[in-house]
């Protein structure tokens, strides 16, 4: 198994103000050495670093994390997609083969169809030029504009983190769905199933409150297109680990050995080129 989505961090109250008090459980350091004991007892080989703080310096610190832990099987790092410099760096970072590709925090940009803006279009015009994925990044609300995205770029590589983070703890489903058919039907998009136990009620959440979205994300993607993440140290605010990976093990329990397998390890190793 291998886990699609996680991060590290060395906490930083201004750097990581991002994280509000109901998670205040993960206000403090994650590091390898605290995930790798978790990957152990729950039998997950290996896992994807993914930014949460937008600067090189993050990506670096990625980097030189992956360099000594062979846990780390690949990075999802930060560049400025609009700035200046973008092409001098993507090909200086092209030299580290655990970088696999990028991600800007759209979820928080003012304008929520940023990423349909000429300057953000041209950057990642230049990340499938050097042949970089992109993890997009948003809420439910920018789903819309997401298939617009997608056909614009037929030749990059795209994942949707989180499911689009659906709004869980309402309920809510059909314009989600509806938005979710629209950006399923481009091949050159994944979809990440993580994220869902900090989109459910914190405190109060059970499986059967994800089981729709399951049931939503399979139908749509299929089994090629699904990979497991854990969305770790962030899931820690509404439970464990095993918690979080235990529903979409019993979930997709009922499935052949193959999806399973794609689901868990053949789709994130295709996705990432490991």
């Amino acid at each position: 198994m291998i886990d699609s989505h996680q991060h590290f961090w060395i906490y930083d109250q201004v750097r990581h103000s991002w994280i509000p008090d109901e998670y205040a459980a993960i206000r403090r350091n994650f590091l390898p050495e605290d995930l790798a004991p978790v990957l152990l007892e729950n039998q997950v080989a290996g896992c994807i670093a993914v930014q949460a703080d937008q600067t090189l310096a993050e990506t670096d610190f990625l980097l030189g994390l992956a360099a000594e832990n062979p846990i780390i099987l690949g990075v999802v790092g930060w560049v400025d997609l609009r700035g200046n410099q973008l092409e001098k760096e993507l090909e200086y970072y092209s030299s580290f083969p655990l970088l696999k590709g990028f991600r800007h925090i759209l979820q928080g940009e003012r304008e929520r169809d940023a990423f349909l803006r000429p300057d953000f279009k041209a950057g990642l015009a230049l990340l499938e030029k050097y042949g970089f994925s992109y993890d997009i990044l948003v809420h439910a609300d920018q789903l819309q504009y997401v298939p617009d995205l997608l056909a614009a770029f037929p030749g990059l590589s795209f994942v949707l983190d989180h499911l689009g983070k659906p709004a869980i703890a309402s309920g809510e489903i059909s314009s989600w769905k509806k938005d979710m058919q629209a950006i399923a039907a481009y091949d050159n998009v994944s979809c990440k199933v993580s994220g869902m136990v900090t989109e459910a009620d914190l405190n109060n959440w059970k499986p059967a409150d994800l089981s729709p979205y399951l049931d939503t994300a399979a139908e749509l993607f299929g089994m090629n297109r699904l990979m497991y993440g854990s969305d770790w140290p962030v899931c820690l605010a509404a439970g464990s680990y095993a918690a979080v990976k235990n529903v979409v093990s019993n979930y997709f329990g009922a499935f052949s050995d193959a999806e399973q397998y794609a689901f868990f390890s053949g789709n994130v190793s295709a996705f990432y080129k490991l």
